[in-house]
């Protein structure tokens, strides 16, 4: 009974946890609000990828925390009514549907392999969240809010913005779940360079008055490539939120551009940013992978093979196999295969 009690306890304090992330996560994702066909939609909203994260990280079992602080967070800018619990459910259904799909796909935690990277994009971001944009937009619509004539406009920010949210936030969450020991600080002294230049670069690309956004691109390639998903994600996040912002008060890059033009260009820097950090350190991170695998391997086989130049018996090697030579060299061959 005390066992039991215990998990339960640990369940409902993981739900509360959700719970108050998403609610923390949506007020964030407020600050950089835009308004497309008199909506209120955020480029990015960060409660999806907050939603998602715990999903695949405590398990399904947490849903309920992220209908909570769906609720909380609507309550908190207008009086629930009947039709709050369509969006609520959409803002719940989308997250859960992701979480299966990606488990379906064979999804690992750790986006350590290229097929992760586009199970997330494909799967988890721009797939579930149709639900929860069609969901709110389509509300919107039975309800009187929005006219037919203005839906597709206001879907596509809110779905864009949605699936932002699972592109930007979600790998960094896992990453940072997933991290594990002491910070290693050997190549400090890149690390402190790069992030003075991001700190110098991504302000002088979104802020200025030219629309030099292009700049923040190599300099996402250079972080992918040295530091894979952890710093990539970072620099992605920055650049966005720096963006988002300059957007919301049409300044910089956004100057004199319309609601629509200024969410089509925001979107589609946003996107670009994630999909080139995400995939691009996926694919950094299963070269290392397998090249870790090519070295073990080659140093596995040269160990077998020093044995049976000495006339001994390999470690791993039962003795039938040490008087013939072609089991020895067929194990090898498999070996190489495997790799």
């Amino acid at each position: 009974m005390t066992r039991r009690f215990g998990l339960s306890l640990e369940a409902v304090l993981k739900t509360l946890a959700v719970a108050a992330c998403y609610y923390v996560a949506g007020r964030l994702g407020l600050l950089g609000r835009l308004t497309v066909e008199g909506v209120i939609v955020t480029p990015i909203w960060p409660p999806t990828g907050v939603a998602l994260a715990a999903l695949l990280v405590y398990g399904t079992a947490v849903w309920p925390g992220i209908a909570v602080g769906s609720f909380l967070l609507i309550a908190s800018l207008a009086t629930p009514q009947l039709s709050t619990l369509v969006t609520v459910a959409g803002n719940t259904v989308a997250p859960l549907c992701a979480c299966l799909l990606l488990r379906r796909a064979g999804f690992r935690v750790g986006i350590s392999r290229l097929r992760d990277g586009l199970a997330l994009v494909f799967l988890g971001g721009l797939g579930a969240m149709l639900i929860s944009a069609t969901a709110g937009v389509g509300l919107q619509v039975v309800t009187g809010r929005l006219d037919t004539a203005e839906f597709w406009s206001v879907w596509l920010a809110w779905w864009v913005g949605d699936a932002m949210g699972v592109l930007l936030v979600t790998p960094l969450l896992l990453v940072l779940v997933g991290a594990t020991g002491p910070l290693r600080l050997r190549r400090w002294k890149e690390m402190l360079v790069l992030g003075l230049t991001t700190l110098v670069v991504v302000p002088l690309s979104v802020l200025g008055e030219l629309s030099l956004l292009f700049l923040v691109f190599p300099l996402l390639i250079w972080v992918a490539l040295r530091f894979q998903l952890a710093g990539s994600m970072l620099c992605a996040l920055f650049a966005s939120v720096l963006t988002t912002f300059e957007a919301s008060t049409q300044q910089g890059a956004f100057h004199n551009l319309s609601a629509i033009e200024v969410m089509t260009k925001l979107q589609a820097f946003n996107g670009a940013c994630a999909l080139t950090a995400l995939l691009l350190s996926a694919m950094v991170a299963e070269q290392r992978a397998l090249r870790r695998s090519v070295q073990n391997a080659c140093r596995e086989l040269a160990e077998v093979l020093e044995h049976l130049a000495a006339g001994e018996t390999p470690p791993d090697l039962p003795a039938d196999h040490a008087a013939d030579p072609r089991a020895d060299s067929t194990r090898a061959a498999d070996r190489r295969g495997d790799v």
